[in-house]
């Protein structure tokens, strides 16, 4: 994916979040370094195994 694609999947992705900059940030640097991003809002993580599997340092799920 470009970044172009990236911003407008992140953008999607983050639409109904109630911290969108926050959830853009992150969903950005997993696009960028996973090439995907699920498809909706919330959920479907098993489209993009990469973007589920990124974590914190806390070993929480990095990706909105």
């Amino acid at each position: 994916m470009t970044p172009i694609e990236c911003g407008n999947a992140c953008a999607a992705r983050c639409a109904a979040s109630s911290r969108a900059n926050l959830c853009k940030r992150a969903c950005g640097s997993c696009c960028a370094r996973c090439h995907c991003v699920p498809p909706g809002t919330a959920g479907n993580r098993h489209m993009c195994p990469c973007y589920d599997a990124l974590t914190t340092h806390g070993g929480r799920p990095k990706c909105p």
